[in-house]
């Protein structure tokens, strides 16, 4: 892994680790994931239209293919994880989501892409995948809790975190193929899927509209914020999968676990701390196995 991919990958935990603490403080549903597809749409239409306007009109039925897919699943995608985050803590679903999500992608790029990994980049993806496993609990995930409701919470969390993980490594894949051999643009990928977003999610809002506006003047600050930040974290990470493996940038995102149990732990009052701190050792002694793998 280049240091120029390793350093998109940083800076892309960072700013995911915080869009997903805003969108847990929400507690939004699929009206929230439309109001942030709207406002990702509209702010960054400027951008889109000069990038678009001469790569769209080339593109032929396999690229708006991949365009369509990749919405689909992006949406699927963020309504798990918000329906996860309202039943559920952060400190659950957040990291089973990250280290499943990798994980797949990792074999999948392996298994069907031919891409090649050292014995230290697999031991870099075990420890990233140990460190999440630790963050979201460790062994005490695989014991029953004394409480029913918080047993039935974890494993909800565990639940929608796995399923999560599932659809980040099913739109990593779509993505990147996009990106690695199609040679779309990593932005109008992203930016283009707005569309499908939306008007996936639209009768949802459209079925009651003063619910959907009580719930905008509520989350319409929360909604802002993931919409500015969260497509720079994912076209950062899109950037660095055209100029690393896959399997090797996959599991290096899971960085933002490390600021994810710095920050949100914190600030949400979830887990234990020294189960995060050691989690976060691990993420970051995977990762820089990764980078050096």
């Amino acid at each position: 892994m280049t240091l120029n991919a390793f350093a998109l990958i940083i800076l892309a935990g960072l700013i995911h680790a915080c869009w997903n603490i805003a969108a847990k403080k929400a507690g939004g549903d699929s009206r929230f994931a439309f109001f942030t597809s709207a406002l990702m749409m509209f702010f960054w239409a400027p951008l889109g239209w000069w990038l678009g306007r001469d790569a769209v009109p080339l593109w032929g039925a396999v690229e708006w293919g991949f365009v369509v897919a990749s919405g689909v699943l992006h949406v699927l995608y963020y309504v798990i994880l918000l329906r996860g985050y309202r039943v559920a803590d952060l400190t659950v679903v957040y990291p089973l989501a990250r280290g499943s999500g990798p994980l797949l992608s990792s074999l999948v790029a392996i298994t069907l892409l031919g891409e090649q990994i050292s014995a230290l980049g697999a031991l870099g993806i075990a420890g990233v995948v140990g460190g999440v496993f630790l963050i979201a609990g460790g062994p005490g995930l695989l014991r029953a809790a004394h409480d029913p409701a918080a047993r039935e919470r974890v494993h909800k969390g565990i639940a929608y975190g796995l399923l999560t993980g599932a659809f980040i490594a099913s739109y990593t894949v779509v993505d990147g193929y996009a990106v690695k051999v199609l040679l779309m643009s990593p932005i109008l990928i992203d930016y283009m899927g707005n569309f499908v977003r939306v008007g996936l999610l639209a009768p949802v809002v459209l079925r009651d509209l003063p619910t959907a506006r009580t719930l905008w003047l509520a989350q319409w600050r929360f909604a802002l914020l993931v919409a500015l930040v969260s497509p720079v974290a994912y076209v950062l990470v899109l950037y660095a999968m055209q100029q690393a493996p896959m399997s090797h940038v996959a599991p290096a995102r899971e960085v933002s676990m490390l600021f994810a149990a710095l920050i949100g732990g914190h600030l949400l009052g979830e887990g234990d701390r020294l189960a995060r701190v050691c989690g976060a050792v691990c993420i970051a002694a995977g990762v820089t196995a990764l980078a050096l793998g």
